[in-house]
């Protein structure tokens, strides 16, 4: 199996240690999520250089809570330990290879810029 159980006790070491990290955020009751989850996989399969999480939000509600989940199956996506995507709803696997090679393609230092620049532009708020 390509993917990772995510739990409140390795998720940080998993974003930390890690170029790319995607998660899925679900649970067993969600048909959605039941839909999604053999894409995810089979996405995971084809990327093994990337980390394809799993959060269970019915045993981790307290991980689920901490990111604001309110619909599931939600994808977020970290990328050097940046939070760089995060929606909710089921992908098709086309989307799913999309949102993989756009995070690949990803100038990080062109974010991290962008990041500090909102940063200092809201300093004083």
């Amino acid at each position: 199996m390509a993917t990772t159980t995510l739990t409140t006790e390795n998720f940080e070491t998993a974003v930390t240690e890690n170029n790319i990290v995607l998660v899925d955020f679900w649970a067993e009751w969600c048909g959605p999520c039941r839909s999604f989850g053999p894409v995810y996989e089979k996405v995971s399969e084809a990327n093994p250089d990337i980390v394809f999480g799993k959060v269970d939000t019915e045993a981790q509600p307290g991980l689920a809570g901490s990111f604001g989940i309110t619909s599931i199956p939600t994808l977020m996506v970290f990328r050097e330990q940046v939070l760089i995507y995060a929606q909710p709803g089921a992908l098709p696997e086309q989307g799913l290879e999309q949102i993989v090679r756009a995070v690949r393609d990803l100038d990080m230092d062109e974010v991290r810029a962008k990041i500090a620049e909102h940063e200092a532009e809201h300093a004083d708020a």
